[in-house]
């Protein structure tokens, strides 16, 4: 069984900065791509950012590229997002997951992730 949990999320002002993290535990974290989804009020799931199990490929979604960043440490078995130049339009509802097949690069198709944590609350005003 694989575990996620997510942290960080908050109310920010438009323009400021919140860093996302994502804890794994219960599989070999750094055989597996992870990724950054989002779900908004009356909307469905959408792709933000998704990093390869080894770190060296990243993919973003058009409306977050050049204000967000992707990492993981995969001694700490945690994936980040950095989440700068924040918008209203950003506000949702962040989920981390962690894709179903070992050793891919990244994918951005919610359907090849299979464990997604809690999620956190990104809301930011006005």
């Amino acid at each position: 069984q694989v575990q996620l949990i997510e942290s960080g999320g908050g109310l920010v002002q438009a323009g400021a900065s919140l860093r996302l993290s994502c804890a794994g535990s219960g599989r070999t974290f750094s055989a597996y791509a992870m990724g950054w989804f989002r779900q908004a009020p009356g909307k469905e799931r959408e792709f933000v950012a998704a990093i390869s199990w080894s770190g060296g490929s990243t993919s973003y979604a058009n409306s977050v590229k050049a204000r967000f960043t992707i990492s993981r440490d995969n001694a700490k078995k945690t994936v980040y997002l950095q989440m700068n130049s924040l918008k209203p339009e950003d506000t949702a509802v962040y989920y981390c997951a962690a894709d179903r097949r070992a050793f891919r690069e990244v994918t951005t198709i919610v359907d090849e992730y299979d464990y997604w944590g809690q999620g956190t609350q990104v809301t930011v005003s006005s």
